[in-house]
């Protein structure tokens, strides 16, 4: 029976998503506090005042004390909503704001969506003329030809700031990209193919413009309508934009014009293209087949009857989808950016040579990962970058700015482009590029010591397991060992389609040369806690148990327990077996990575009601691990629900005690508290409300009075914010090993791994 879903269920899926307890999908989120009637002084009457008569004299103020400089008006009359036609400003609301989220999520612009109730050439261009003292540039969007060409031109003509119509250019600048590739690969030269168009309208029209622009001539390109070729003399169905496109030949009908072409560049409608058309193409045919949600030829059809077939579409689900999301985003990130003025052809065709370019690089692991481990490479199947690689935001929007600059229309100049990447990879949060400063040292460490860390796995069977360790494979940093039965860990690999995985290590316990030395040595170590030697033996068929003494004995250099088993089904073998520092307790430490920062927290997996003493070395190994990911001095806190000794509770008091046991043990850890934890990780809070507070900054590491409070507040956050969780990550512990919770996915299990792999490497150094 099939589980995928009918087109009703995916209907009310839609709905559903767009619904909820806040329709819709956008909302204004402040920038700066409001918490007192100091800050609203300054936010509103009187202090509001001043910037706006700095504007006044000034209006590129306007960048300084606004948000003008980050933010687009995506503007649509609902005259041309995807393939549904002229359904009205209001109807078009949905895709604006989805526009909206797609600005943010990829480039951090920001949008207002304006739906204007308008469907006259002078109307639009007047009501969007008004708005430019608002926006730093105008997306126009879904609005019918012929009159979108007249709106952008008289906008462009009019404001000064940029406007782009993005159902024009932004199909036009990807699949010009995708053209660039596709002609290498097909060994052919620009100057020489012919092209045909299937369609007329803006999209069709600024893609053929945009190859006139990469060295495609006029006359080897044949542009067809639904009335058939467009040519000198035709009068059917012709206006003054078609008129550009017209030329001398004899084809009358797109078969005709078909009949020996290089390429199909479709922007019309499905079955437009047959697979008999196919048939007549020149050898290696590029087919851009990219009318939504139906292309013009599938690329199954068109593969059956033309196996040399280099194929693009406008969908997700096959390979080389031209997705404006690749443009738009990043193109207004660049133009705002140097404030230019308008988003000219020398900015555009930078951005069809970066994105061109960027195929062509190696594809980060984290590209594949978000596309559930499918391997990318520049070929016939790979001709355009994915939208979640990060990459494209430092190659085009900086590719943009540089043109912009190059070309005269930039109003501010970005003197280092190389700083201004690395700025625009940190508008995308911390995490990412936490993540790769860790997998950047990993590397260097495995380069360093030509030996890659042994990590190995005690759920070799485990799919996800399986999924990441074919990437950790990949990027060539670990050498993975995977424990369990190896029958079924062989057959899994078949069922998944992961045959290169067979080469790997594979080890049952019980068969293994080294299992009676092992069960003998945890006999001897635990025969004064009532374990005999067939309670040994027993315990060491488990696979937990049995990695975990891999690790103990040298054989493997960190081990990762899970991802099927509980919590506690996990954590007991490492106890066992590898145990803690002398002393020590151990402690499970959670990694939130919000936007702007980062916080361990800890304990939130282990101890479940720490004394002051056990709080005191929980955030020595906590500091410990904080000053080897992130390479300073942490901020420590202490949180209760007491500050500084306003409640004299023994639970608050505790806190207080574990404090000043750190002050005396530790005194080179900057630890501060009791507090509650607003007052810890807002520092504004504190020094207005406690200025005799040593700590100086938020608090980057929170020490909790117990598990029930730890436990709960990183699922809060983790499930309320937009945080990503890393963790549990063990500290204490004699080696190194960790535990993947039950609900890891593909991608926590190849970051868990990657920072448990550099943690065992950096462990060994010292």
């Amino acid at each position: 029976m099939s589980t995928n879903p009918t087109n009703e269920e995916k209907n009310k899926q839609a709905l559903n998503y767009h619904n909820g307890e806040r329709p819709g999908k956008i909302e204004v989120v402040p920038t700066k506090a409001c918490l007192t009637a100091e800050d609203l002084s300054l936010a509103y009457t009187p202090g509001v005042a001043v910037p706006c008569l700095e504007i006044a004299k000034n209006p590129e103020d306007a960048f300084k004390y606004t948000s003008k400089g980050n933010l687009v008006g995506v503007i649509s009359n609902g005259t041309a909503v995807l393939g549904l036609g002229d359904i009205g400003a209001l109807a078009s609301k949905p895709v604006m704001e989805g526009k909206g989220v797609l600005f943010k999520r990829f480039a951090d612009v920001d949008v207002f969506d304006i739906e204007v109730n308008e469907p006259t050439v002078e109307g639009m261009v007047n009501v969007v003329k008004s708005l430019e003292p608002t926006f730093g540039g105008i997306n126009l969007e879904d609005i019918k030809a012929p009159e979108c060409f007249e709106i952008e031109k008289q906008l462009i003509e009019k404001m000064n700031i940029p406007v782009f119509h993005d159902d024009q250019h932004g199909t036009a600048i990807i699949a010009s990209a995708g053209f660039i590739n596709a002609i290498e690969i097909a060994e052919k030269k620009m100057d020489q193919v012919k092209v045909v168009f299937s369609g007329a309208g803006a999209a069709a029209m600024a893609c053929a413009k945009l190859f006139f622009n990469l060295g495609v001539k006029n006359e080897n390109l044949l542009m067809c309508d639904s009335k058939g070729v467009i040519y000198k003399g035709r009068e059917n169905g012709m206006n003054v934009y078609k008129e550009e496109f017209a030329v001398e030949t004899d084809c009358r009908t797109l078969a005709d014009a078909l009949d020996g072409a290089d390429a199909f560049i479709g922007c019309s409608a499905r079955g437009v293209l047959t697979a008999d058309m196919v048939k007549t193409m020149a050898k290696d045919p590029i087919i851009f087949a990219m009318a939504n949600p139906e292309p013009e030829i599938y690329p199954h059809e068109a593969h059956e009857v033309r196996t040399d077939v280099i194929m693009a579409t406008g969908r997700s689900d096959f390979p080389n989808q031209v997705n404006n999301v690749l443009g738009f985003p990043f193109i207004f990130r660049g133009a705002l950016d140097v404030r230019a003025t308008k988003i000219n052809d020398e900015m555009k065709l930078a951005a069809v040579r970066a994105l061109a370019s960027l195929a062509k690089e190696e594809v980060p692991e984290e590209v594949k990962t978000a596309y559930a481990g499918q391997n990318f490479k520049f070929g016939r199947e790979y001709l355009i970058p994915k939208p979640f690689d990060t990459r494209v935001l430092t190659r085009v929007s900086p590719a943009v700015a540089k043109a912009a600059m190059d070309s005269g229309v930039a109003k501010h100049q970005i003197k280092d482009l190389n700083e201004y990447a690395k700025q625009l990879e940190e508008r995308l949060g911390s995490s990412a590029r936490f993540l790769k400063s860790l997998r950047d040292r990993l590397s260097s460490r495995v380069e360093k010591n030509k030996k890659k860390t042994r990590v190995v796995f005690a759920e070799g069977a485990n799919t996800r397991i399986l999924e990441a360790v074919k990437l950790l494979q990949e990027e060539g940093r670990i050498e993975p060992i995977l424990l369990g039965n190896k029958e079924i860990i062989l057959k899994r690999m078949d069922k998944l389609g992961l045959s290169g995985l067979k080469e790997l290590e594979i080890i049952e316990p019980t068969k293994h040369e080294r299992f009676k030395e092992f069960y003998r040595e945890y006999c001897s170590m635990k025969q004064r806690n009532g374990v005999s030697i067939y309670h040994a033996e027993d315990k060491m068929a488990q696979e937990n148990y049995f990695g975990a003494m891999m690790v103990r004995k040298g054989m493997a250099d960190t081990m990762l327990s899970g991802p099927t088993l509980s919590y506690p089904e996990c954590f007991k073998p490492i106890i066992n077996v590898v145990g803690t520092q002398e002393s020590m307790k151990a402690a499970g430490v959670y990694i939130l990575i919000f936007k702007n920062r980062i916080l361990f927290l800890a304990d939130t997996t282990a101890q479940v009601d720490p004394s002051p003493e056990d709080l005191c070395d929980i955030a020595k190994s906590t500091s410990k691990l904080f000053k080897q990911l992130i390479n300073r001095d942490p901020n420590i806190a202490f949180v209760s629900y007491s500050n500084f000794g306003s409640n004299n509770h023994p639970g608050a008091k505790k806190m207080k005690q574990a404090v000043k046991l750190c002050h005396e043990r530790y005194p080179s850890l900057n630890v501060e508290g009791e507090m509650q934890a607003d007052v810890a990780v807002n520092a504004y809070i504190r020094e207005k409300l406690f200025s005799f507070a040593d700590m100086k900054g938020p608090a980057d590491i929170l020490i909790f009075p117990d598990l029930n409070s730890a436990n709960i507040s990183y699922k809060l956050l983790q499930q309320l914010s937009d945080a990503d969780a890393i963790g549990p990550i063990l500290v204490s512990m004699n080696d190194t090993v960790n535990i993947i919770q039950r609900t890891a996915t593909i991608s926590e299990i190849v970051n868990m791994s990657n920072i448990t792999a550099l943690l065992a490497e950096e462990e060994k150094e010292e």
